[in-house]
């Protein structure tokens, strides 16, 4: 009799997540033109609730927020940048970046994820036009399971395996270094580490900052985004609704609330370190006019339900400067409050 892949509902949370931001984008909460690419038969997919829609949103924004400061920061250093996408699945923000004003900023665009979901993201790739002009010349990997091109690398591996044995050789190979340590370089982390061992997410970004310190010159920066605060009632719905998908979530144990979540960051060493739940990023950290904007889409008939949803996801942000980089350039790195009040009542009408 044939086992289940232990590993295929964590897969699944792939598929989940690009059909979340496909309903966020049929709704006009976000502009993706890349992703109908990624996500089989797109025009055919139904929208989420609003719920999921608004989460989506909030959760883009940010993050796209911190990602063009990085670009942005980099450039007035006269320098371009690194982004290493771990476990990045369909997304497309390599796509946005490339076709956008901050596209000379880039230096390299690393994704790494398991083997079957980059295969399947490699053949999309090459089968979109879309998709593959952005790219250039491309080097496609033994088995189809990755590709490479000038910008762009999409590279199969399991993260919770030693750090040695994967980004030493996928990144950092003395063959040729996709990586360079002397570039300013930010990592993401979309629902990721909220899958692993507390031990092995720690045992990647010790890797990173090992790598970029000593020797290194350039600025290391870390998002992650991902669900907290399980232990309370709500908290555990999440767990038991995921452990009937199979679905377990051993990275979310040491963070009972928004306060531990720099701890990731600050207990290995890194310069700086700042969270923000989604509930607190919708409130003050979109601008007033995105805001209204959004208010328009759909009717919100449940605030108390959805801020309920919002407070359990959060975003972290970590900074490790290297002794021989200057840290001036990066130490606002970080949202900043832009909303003046709150929006609940916009909602309630």
């Amino acid at each position: 009799m044939q086992t289940q892949d232990p590993d295929s509902a964590i897969r699944l949370t792939d598929t989940d997540a690009a059909l979340a931001r496909l309903s966020a984008v049929q709704k006009r909460y976000l502009d993706d033109p890349f992703l109908k690419h990624l996500v089989p038969r797109a025009h055919l997919q139904q929208p989420r609730p609003y719920l999921i829609n608004i989460g989506t949103y909030v959760r883009a924004t940010a993050i796209d927020d911190l990602v063009f400061q990085w670009l942005q920061n980099s450039a007035a250093q006269g320098t371009r940048c690194q982004i290493v996408s771990m476990g990045s699945g369909s997304d497309t923000r390599f796509w946005r970046i490339a076709t956008g004003p901050h596209k000379d900023n880039l230096a390299a665009y690393i994704e790494m994820d398991f083997p079957e979901i980059t295969t399947k993201k490699a053949m999309a790739i090459r089968k979109s036009k879309d998709l593959s002009a952005v790219l250039g010349d491309v080097t496609v990997a033994p088995g189809g399971t990755g590709l490479s091109s000038p910008k762009y690398h999409l590279l199969p591996a399991d993260l919770r395996l030693p750090p040695a044995d994967t980004f030493g050789r996928l990144l950092a190979s003395d063959s040729g270094a996709v990586l360079s340590p002397a570039l300013p370089t930010l990592l993401l982390f979309e629902c990721v580490l909220v899958y692993m061992s507390p031990t092995a997410s720690s045992a990647v970004l010790q890797w990173f900052r090992e790598y970029f310190s000593p020797q290194g010159s350039g600025a290391l920066g870390s998002i992650v985004y991902e669900m907290f605060r399980l232990q309370d009632s709500f908290g555990r719905v999440m767990v038991d609704n995921l452990k009937a998908r199979h679905v377990s979530l051993p990275g979310a144990e040491p963070y009972p609330n928004v306060e531990s979540l720099p701890d990731r960051y600050l207990n290995l060493g890194f310069s700086a370190a700042r969270a923000l739940t989604l509930k607190e990023i919708r409130k003050s950290y979109i601008p007033p006019a995105e805001l209204q904007r959004i208010a328009q889409l759909e009717l919100v008939d449940e605030i108390e339900e959805l801020d309920l949803v919002l407070e359990h996801y959060a975003i972290t942000w970590g900074l490790f400067v290297p002794p021989s980089a200057s840290a001036t350039p990066w130490s606002q790195w970080g949202l900043s409050v832009k909303a003046a009040a709150p929006v609940d009542e916009e909602d309630e009408d």
